[in-house]
């Protein structure tokens, strides 16, 4: 299939498959995920809930995710996808049948959370893994990386803006309902997709050991270590926009459900436009750079909406911080993956995962608790200001980093080789 450079992933059957799949799954996922914030919101009325829901949903992959990026190094990517989207959808199922009997409590939904969120510390690094069997080597690997976090966070537009309507008009009950039909799609796809498996890594090592060789490898390269840590920051400093979005959404813009859609989708469709950007780039070459600059965007777009009493200009913010911070996550991504040894392919994508979804609950979590003694905005404006300062440190050891990476990139053949002297 003849496709421009940009679209060069979907060049592959197998890829396109689990695309259309993933991408009904994902639609479904935050139509749940609206559901749930909007309802244990209306059930509690407290900004720390909101923050111990979000906390609920995503620690496991702060605690879990290394482990799980071990396992899955050991393991098919397919099985253990199909796996986990098998109990994702039995926990779907489980939360409606709550709702729709009346019996959901506050606890319910921090429970359905929490077992959701240990099913995703296992999903997400199988699913970062996976990409390179289904586009079959490192060459279209940046383009499928692109498409997918473009994927996911146009999901993330459009699912709230439909999920605010769905609930304003049918309830809560709708949102878990079409999530759970969501994972037919992706099941199947799982099904039919094509692909040569890799090797796993052939050791006599035990589980600690695997475990420690990913962080070293990680953590013991200047680059490497370098984006990870400032992907922690932002990721902390950013994610409090999203878990206190129905506060602003109802006492800050006197809105309702739907409000809420808009704002979450806002910062869905400034993603979009990140990930589009970096979709249609050529090359990773530049891509230290762009992380850092857009760390900074997306912390001072934080701090703004923080103080923003008008509900339009507040939508314009989230759309920057949105397309600032998937920039951020997206371009460590593609980098990650791209110099990152096939045998710790999926350690290393945990380590990604944690730094960005497994720091976000921590963010969530003390801006919830900060919330209730200085208000949300107060709260935000700390969160911003962190993922500020860390990306202007960043950007002042940038040259230190780019010296250090380019004899991989040399060796991989992204910039030519420096003249013999």
């Amino acid at each position: 299939m003849n496709l421009p450079h940009g679209l060069r992933a979907f060049r592959h059957r197998s890829f396109r498959l689990f695309f259309l799949g993933q991408g009904v799954s994902q639609f479904g996922t935050w139509l749940q995920l609206i559901a749930t914030s909007w309802l244990i919101y209306r059930l509690t009325g407290s900004a720390f809930f909101l923050g111990l829901v979000t906390f609920a949903l995503q620690i496991p992959f702060l605690v879990l995710a290394p482990m799980a990026g071990v396992w899955v190094d050991r393991l098919s990517k397919r099985t253990v996808l199909r796996v986990t989207n098998a109990v994702a959808l039995a926990q779907s199922l489980a939360m409606l049948a709550l709702v729709v009997s009346g019996e959901i409590q506050p606890w319910h939904l921090i429970a359905g959370n929490l077992v959701l969120g240990i099913v995703n510390a296992f999903d997400s690094p199988a699913r970062q893994s996976f990409l390179i069997e289904l586009v079959g080597g490192r060459s279209d690997l940046p383009s499928a990386i692109a498409f997918q976090s473009m994927l996911m966070n146009g999901a993330r537009f459009v699912g709230p803006m439909v999920g605010g309507a769905v609930i304003a008009l049918g309830g809560e009950a709708w949102g878990f309902a079409l999530n759970s039909a969501s994972y037919v799609a992706i099941l199947a796809a799982l099904a039919v997709v094509r692909v040569q498996p890799r090797q796993p890594e052939g050791t006599h090592q035990g589980w600690l050991a695997q475990l420690a060789a990913g962080f070293r490898w990680a953590y013991g390269f200047l680059p490497s270590r370098s984006i990870l840590l400032l992907l922690a920051a932002v990721s902390v400093g950013t994610q409090p926009l999203q878990a206190l979005a129905p506060f602003f959404a109802r006492d800050v813009f006197s809105g309702d459900s739907q409000t809420l859609g808009w704002m979450i989708g806002a910062g869905g469709l400034g993603a979009v436009s990140g990930m589009l950007f970096l979709a249609l780039r050529p090359t990773v070459r530049g891509l230290l750079t762009v992380i850092g600059w857009a760390g900074a965007i997306a912390g001072v777009a934080v701090v703004a909406f923080a103080w923003c009493a008008w509900f339009w200009p507040a939508l314009a913010l989230t759309y920057v911080a949105g397309m600032g911070m998937m920039l951020t996550a997206g371009s460590i991504n593609t980098v990650l993956q791209t110099i990152v040894e096939d045998r710790l392919r999926a350690r290393v994508a945990a380590l990604y995962i944690m730094s960005f979804l497994g720091m976000s609950p921590l963010g969530a979590l003390a801006a919830g608790w900060a919330a209730l003694y200085v208000g949300p905005p107060a709260a935000l404006t700390v969160g911003g200001a962190l993922a500020l300062c860390a990306s202007l440190v960043y950007l002042a050891r940038l040259p230190a980093i780019r010296r250090e990476i380019r004899p991989v990139y040399e060796r991989l053949g992204i910039v030519p080789r420096a003249p013999q002297l």
